[in-house]
């Protein structure tokens, strides 16, 4: 191995202003080859090299605009994982997210440029998080190991074969300069709070107070918490049955049973008869809120994946509508409702429409909004990377059309819930002002924002509250 220290390329010295040369035909080896991001090497199924190429082709998935379980999905299919290979991708692929801004910042500061194609960046990107374990935390897996199968998957694969040598000398580089290069990386922002600049900055605008605070919660791993489903369990009864099978389990809402170890649902005991299900305990604060009774006619907009749907029918007896954009979300609506034996009418249509409404006024309506869903970062670290500064406006926009739209369809006396998962301001409070004033409806009492926090007492995400009640006149 060299001592000598790794560049990717040389930055060529400014050069004096010259006549363009005349076009010419360029030889075969100056032609890009075409990528092929969905070759297969052959890699051990068992092996950390085959982990780490699904998760590199998750992470650039992101980096290109997809969210990160459709990403993984894919990834699953490129490297065809046995089951206990995708959750080692899963987990490599999480973690990066969550600490790409300290990854990417590192690899600037090692290379003289990012480095081509896009997966062999996100490579060297999954490879340091396994290796930078912040805060003195025991790595996942032993640091040589994860350089030698960093440089397997390289020398394995195409579209990075040509950068193997690269990838063994940047990681190793890490591991000899490590204290100086994470000094000099953590001066920087990005790498020191792992969220754009832009969010950080609106946090800071938001909450000066505690900014910092709300973007360490939005880093920390997310608690599996369920939802008893107190029609046919009681929350002490179901903790029983937990540590009868030898798990942990502590109560945090009403409702909410927060698992000492988080666990594949298939192993949680009494979900397929339908005890409990998978719901964080900021989220259950909803359908307590709408105060439904035996017969009520009841909307749930927006409502995939479900969970609150199937909350509200567990609290009542209802004639509950249960509309969502998206036909394929609406199925796993569905999939909840027959595992809980509940049912509802299930209609795909957007809720600023009103094609799909047949004229009969609503006692409660649930408005779960689209929103940035900057709350809820901790469960989902891709949505940081993927959203930009203006997307709050323009969510913002689309949410009081369906907030207006929806008023329309409540009876006079009726309840409207208007929920988002974002923190910003202009997506909850400001929003849920402006609704109150354009259609003067009595604002009832409601938590209103609720910000991301994970103590002992208090584990759930950042969820904002606003209850509105519409006057008979």
């Amino acid at each position: 191995m060299t001592n000598k220290r790794p560049t990717l390329s040389i930055k060529p010295a400014a050069a004096k202003t010259t006549k363009p040369a005349a076009p010419r035909m360029r030889a075969s080896y100056e032609v890009k080859p075409v990528l092929q991001p969905g070759y297969r090497p052959d890699l051990k199924p068992d092996s950390l090299a085959l982990c780490l190429l699904g998760a590199a082709n998750a992470v650039a998935q992101v980096r290109a605009g997809a969210a990160l379980p459709q990403a993984l999905l894919t990834a699953f299919g490129v490297t065809a994982a046995a089951p206990q290979a995708r959750g080692a991708i899963q987990d490599i692929a999480y973690r990066t997210m969550r600490q790409l801004g300290r990854s990417e910042t590192l690899l600037g500061l090692m290379t003289s440029k990012a480095p081509e194609p896009p997966m062999l960046a996100s490579l060297l990107c999954c490879a340091l998080t396994l290796i930078d374990t912040p805060d003195g935390a025991e790595p996942p897996y032993e640091v040589f190991t994860v350089v030698d199968q960093a440089v397997t998957v390289a020398s394995s694969h195409p579209d990075m074969a040509h950068a193997k040598g690269m990838v063994n000398a940047v990681l190793r580089r890490f591991l000899r300069e490590r204290e100086e290069l994470l000094k000099t990386a953590l001066m920087q922002p990005v790498a020191q709070f792992n969220y754009p600049q832009w969010w950080i900055d609106a946090a800071k605008a938001a909450y000066p107070g505690n900014w910092q605070a709300i973007l360490a919660a939005g880093n920390a791993q997310p608690p599996l918490t369920l939802r008893v489903n107190q029609r046919k369990t009681t929350v002490e009864a179901y903790i029983q049955l937990l540590a009868d099978a030898g798990m942990g389990a502590t109560q945090i809402g009403p409702s909410a049973v927060r698992l000492d170890k988080a666990l594949g649902v298939a192993l949680i005991p009494g979900f397929d008869e339908g005890l409990a299900s998978v719901q964080d305990a900021g989220a259950q604060l909803a359908a307590p809120l709408l105060d439904v009774q035996d017969g009520m006619r009841v909307l749930d907009a927006c409502a995939a994946p479900g969970g609150k749907t199937c909350h509200l029918l567990e609290l009542a007896q209802l004639d509950l509508t249960a509309l969502d954009s998206d036909p394929k979300r609406l199925e796993r609506v569905g999939e909840n409702l027959e595992r809980l034996a509940l049912s509802a009418t299930l209609k795909a249509f957007e809720a600023q429409t009103s094609v799909w409404w047949d004229g009969q006024q609503f006692d409660r309506i649930l408005a779960d909004v689209p929103c940035t869903a900057s709350g809820i970062v901790r469960r989902h670290p891709d949505i940081r990377w993927l959203r930009r500064k203006g997307d709050a406006l323009q969510l913002a926009t689309l949410s009081a059309k369906i907030l207006d739209n929806l008023w329309q369809m409540l009876r006079p006396n009726g309840k409207l819930l208007f929920v988002t998962c974002s923190l910003w301001p202009q997506e909850s409070e400001a929003q849920a002002a402006a609704f109150a004033v354009r259609h003067n409806a009595t604002r009832l009492a409601a938590p209103g924002q609720l910000l991301p926090t994970g103590t002992a007492v208090q584990d759930h995400d950042g969820l904002f509250y606003a209850l509105f009640q519409k006057n008979a006149t």
